[in-house]
């Protein structure tokens, strides 16, 4: 495994010489993000008898920990595509699976590190309470998992920068955005509560949330089921293109 090590060093490294940029941006957006929604909504919504700021705390902490899981992946794939610097990752005798590994996990721990920090600054507004903290860690590493392997999917895809940041704003902004951050899906219409059950992100906030209050929109171990799935099939999916080299060696 020291080439599993290796490569892991080099990208928690990677982040973490610009953590100003890559951890403590998203935490001041997710800041600002509580202090505009909680001024306007305190006073008038109530979400599963939590007050609105309170449940509002885990999903900023959550969708934080997602995007930038996908960012820190995809980033680092896309940079080493565009400056040739990807063949000194595939030259040495690293496994594909070594490969995946360290992506992913250092993906994940961005993710955690940004989680952290946006938890830090915000519990200070409101204090969400701790009902179940083996759920809140499940669903944030497989919440990481998941992103650190759709990023490599899509830094392996694409070309250029603007061909990711297509994949960032028209598929994972619009799934994390939409996923019940900033509100319970019991809120909305029978038809768009359908629609949402069909969004992966949902599942991985609902169940995250649970872990705080014990209260969810559906059951966590529904919850948990449909992120471990969908865990497996995208480190599968991203093991196939690794085998296959798809735009990497050629």
């Amino acid at each position: 495994m020291v080439g599993f090590r290796t490569l892991l060093y080099k990208e928690v490294l990677r982040f973490w010489k610009v953590s100003f940029q890559t951890i403590a941006a998203p935490v001041l957006t997710a800041l600002l993000y509580l202090m505009i929604f909680s001024h306007v909504l305190e006073e008038h919504v109530q979400v599963h008898g939590v007050a609105y700021t309170a449940f509002l705390i885990p999903g900023l902490v959550m969708m934080s920990a997602l995007q930038n899981a996908f960012a820190n992946s995809s980033s680092s794939l896309i940079q080493s595509k565009v400056t040739g610097s990807v063949v000194f990752v595939l030259l040495p005798p690293i496994s594909y699976a070594e490969f995946f590994l360290a992506y992913v996990v250092a993906a994940v721990l961005r993710g955690l590190m940004v989680a952290a920090g946006v938890l830090l600054v915000t519990v200070w507004f409101a204090r969400p309470g701790l009902a179940a903290p083996l759920w809140i860690l499940c669903f944030m590493v497989l919440g990481g998992g998941i992103m650190g392997g759709l990023g490599m999917i899509a830094g392996i895809w694409a070309d250029k920068f603007d061909q990711l940041a297509g994949f960032q704003n028209f598929l994972i902004m619009p799934l994390t955005m939409l996923s019940g951050v900033f509100y319970s899906i019991h809120s909305l219409p029978s038809f768009w509560q359908q629609v949402s059950h069909f969004n992966p992100v949902f599942y991985m906030i609902d169940g995250f949330r649970y872990g705080f209050f014990g209260v969810s929109d559906v059951a966590p171990e529904t919850s948990l089921a449909v992120v471990a799935g969908c865990f497996v099939v995208v480190s599968a999916a991203t093991l196939l293109l690794l085998r296959s080299g798809y735009k990497l060696r050629t």
